[in-house]
């Protein structure tokens, strides 16, 4: 059972604890894995062959294969671990941050060197501020943001 998590209403984020661990363990063991060289070559060669070797859900496996970085997280997945499979793509983490608000990575880089997104309307869900859900490409089937699917 849950404890009381009062963090569950910021708009665009979703807190890794341990729920959220436990949901994605088998998703960042794979994305963990990637950081052998003989590993991202053989995961390059047949992407659903290598995630099928891991106890992820479908959906998990298909958000992976569309880089849905977005819907790897709702689904357990650590950003940290997860940028392993975006340099596996040969992305930084700012192209991969850029993809999962929506904007290009020169959009992002502009934000974040201003100071990044205001705190005002972005405190709890339903203020409508630029971070609140409906204004995010979260779970709309962005993923495909290298071109790969």
């Amino acid at each position: 059972m849950s404890l009381n998590k009062p963090y569950t209403d910021i708009p665009g984020t979703i807190i890794f604890d341990a729920d959220q661990a436990r949901k994605g363990y088998w998703m960042n063991q794979f994305c963990m894995s990637l950081m052998k060289a003989a590993n991202r070559a053989e995961f390059k060669a047949n992407e659903r062959a290598y995630l099928d070797r891991y106890a992820m859900t479908e959906e998990q496996k298909q958000a992976t294969l569309a880089r849905d970085f977005n819907r790897m997280i709702q689904l357990g997945g650590n950003i940290y671990f997860m940028a392993k499979l975006g340099f596996t793509d040969e992305r930084n983490f700012q192209q991969m941050a850029g993809s999962m608000t929506g904007m290009t990575e020169d959009e992002y880089k502009a934000m974040m060197i201003g100071g990044g997104r205001s705190a005002e309307g972005n405190r709890k869900l339903g203020e409508g501020g630029d971070a609140q859900p409906e204004r995010q490409p979260q779970g709309s089937g962005q993923g495909s943001y290298w071109g790969k699917k």
